[in-house]
């Protein structure tokens, strides 16, 4: 990978306030965020057959980073499909952890009225699905500066905490009925796969501390037997060649996973300054919702 073409997509994530690794971040606070674009979404399975007696189908809250903001559209399809969910989606581009938390006031990017603990006591869901990439940089105030760049050991230790807090917070607001959390672990970094190694260990290590699940997700866009190498392009899956629209060149017998100018996000139309679901099939979204989809439905 050259040099210069790293440097090009950092910027171009920086620009975007996308939730990269670049070493450093912005140099004033990101813009109080338009609520107005936060694409809150509130879907319930209406034209679906309803699911046997012996089938349960689960209240879902999604919450997240620019990640999740291209892909809530596709995670509510696919758990209203499989698992006749109904499901609540509020991600903000840009987040970490933090930003979810109660009590952060001004200093952050999600308003009051969508932190975790607001929405789950509102919604009331049985899960809880948290997706950040990790946000190594200080682009969100709720971080007080810290990144991973200047002080690796300093940002684990406060993103460990941070994953606690929310925890404890989301956990409190359900009382008797506490949702279950789903973790999901990230795919790789080409700038600093370590990092993400690590953010996904945090991860695996809150979940068995508080009884909640990691989805793998991560390891659905990443080569087999080599979890943190990244790549742009992979094998087509059996359910790819079933659906051709997902494997973007049957004739290599390989799919696309990023844009050539985004190392980070999945989705495959070009990241735009105002946040949004992704409008184009984009096979790694679709990955990691069909893994999110099925840690849900198996647990």
């Amino acid at each position: 990978m050259r040099t210069s073409w790293i440097v090009g997509l950092l910027t171009a994530v920086l620009l975007l306030g996308a939730c990269s690794d670049p070493s450093d971040g912005p140099e004033a606070a990101p813009p109080t965020p338009d609520v107005s674009h936060a694409a809150t979404t509130h879907q319930r399975a209406q034209s679906s057959p309803r699911p046997s007696a012996a089938v349960v189908a689960p209240r879902v809250l999604y919450l997240g980073d620019s990640l999740a903001m291209e892909a809530q559209r596709v995670l509510g399809q696919e758990l209203r499909r499989e698992l006749r969910a109904t499901y609540t989606s509020a991600p903000y581009s840009g987040t970490t952890p933090c930003d979810y938390l109660e009590g952060t006031g001004k200093r952050s990017l999600v308003p009051d009225r969508d932190k975790a603990a607001a929405l789950v006591r509102a919604q009331h869901p049985d899960f809880v699905v948290l997706q950040f990439w990790g946000n190594a940089w200080d682009y969100t105030w709720c971080m007080d500066g810290i990144s991973h760049a200047a002080s690796p050991q300093k940002y684990f230790s406060r993103y460990r905490a941070d994953l606690r807090r929310l925890t404890d917070q989301i956990a409190a607001a359900g009382g008797e009925r506490r949702p279950r959390i789903v973790w999901v672990a990230q795919g790789p970094d080409p700038i600093t796969p370590d990092r993400v190694r690590r953010v996904n260990e945090l991860y695996e290590e809150q979940a068995a501390a508080s009884g909640d699940v990691v989805a793998d997700a991560g390891a659905t866009v990443a080569p087999a037997g080599s979890r943190y190498t990244w790549v742009q392009y992979l094998p087509c899956t059996s359910y790819e060649h079933e659906h051709p629209d997902y494997c973007t060149q049957p004739d290599r017998d390989r799919t696309a996973l990023h844009l050539d100018k985004d190392y980070l996000h999945f989705c495959l139309a070009p990241t735009t300054s105002t946040p949004r679901p992704c409008p184009a099939r984009s096979p790694g979204i679709l990955r990691i919702a069909r893994e999110i989809t099925r840690v849900i439905g198996s647990s």
